[in-house]
């Protein structure tokens, strides 16, 4: 089954005075790139959200943001003077270096700063939070799990579309072949016009030479190789499809090879036709391509 690298998943929970939300979602990348947003308060929660990430899904860009809040706390909020400080002069370098360099930033709201972590602190911080560690773990499989099923249900579509790439490549191939067995008399009778005004003009020619050239001219326009190679990529990507495991990264190479296949055959095509078929398998190519870059 192909899955897709394009998903998202949320979900709440509660346990005591606490309640949280969990939001979980993810691009194409060409590797498995965690970045997470999560409390630090919690003792080893990174650590175990991301070795759980990381054991069910094998590339993406994924984004993973944990708010948990405490609704029965009664202490006051309050700022940690060093952090606070800290990202204050962080922003300061940052904005001093996009004005050098002529970049336009956004205001920096209160809100904002706010926000980085360790700057603002409440009373979960004095909390046993071993617990709420373990329901927050406990809770985030059903959050991956439907997560993974997005992923699939992206890749069913998307094993489809790659499907029909595949047909009309294979289609495009076949009439390629068709031309270029069409135009064999006709290639013929034009080389020996060409041969018959070269004798006809009294030179001299080295047999053996004619015939060499003969053969390299043969070989230049023959693209039986080149369809026969198509075809072989058809069904590797056909296999790889059917595969149940992520392929994305095979896929993206033997698309590298479909296109090499299809520049040579337009480099050896003297026909109109034939260049046009050509032509129309690259864009084809490169629309697969496109596609198969959100292959996990």
């Amino acid at each position: 089954m192909t899955h897709s690298m394009t998903a998202y998943a949320t979900g709440t929970g509660t346990q005591a005075e606490f309640s949280w939300q969990w939001d979980l979602r993810g691009v194409n990348a060409k590797g498995l790139d965690l970045r997470l947003r999560v409390p630090d308060w919690i003792d080893g929660l990174e650590a175990q959200i991301r070795a759980a990430l990381t054991k069910s899904l094998g590339r993406g860009s994924i984004h993973l943001t944990l708010r948990v809040t405490n609704e029965g706390s009664d202490q006051a909020l309050e700022l940690d003077q060093s952090a606070l400080k800290s990202v204050l002069l962080a922003l300061a370098e940052v904005e001093t270096a996009a004005h050098d360099a002529m970049v336009s930033l956004a205001p920096t709201s209160a809100a904002d700063v706010l926000g980085f972590r360790g700057v603002l602190e409440g009373g979960q911080q004095s909390q046993d939070t071993a617990s709420l560690g373990k329901a927050l773990i406990a809770d985030l499989g059903p959050i991956i799990d439907a997560f993974c099923k997005m992923r699939a249900a992206e890749g069913v579509s998307l094993q489809l579309v790659l499907l029909d790439h595949l047909s009309q490549i294979e289609t495009l191939s076949k009439k390629a072949a068709a031309l270029a067995e069409a135009r064999k008399d006709k290639t013929a009778v034009s080389v020996q016009r060409a041969l018959d005004t070269v004798l006809q003009n009294g030179r001299e020619v080295d047999p053996n030479r004619l015939a060499q050239e003969l053969a390299l001219l043969a070989i230049k326009a023959d693209i039986t190789e080149e369809i026969d190679r198509l075809a072989a990529h058809v069904k590797a990507a056909r296999d790889l499809l059917a595969e149940d495991i992520p392929v994305g990264r095979r896929l993206d190479f033997l698309a590298q090879e479909f296109n090499r296949e299809a520049n040579t055959l337009c480099s050896k095509s003297s026909d109109t036709e034939l260049t046009a078929v050509g032509l129309e398998l690259k864009a084809l190519i490169e629309q697969m391509r496109e596609q198969i870059q959100n292959v996990e």
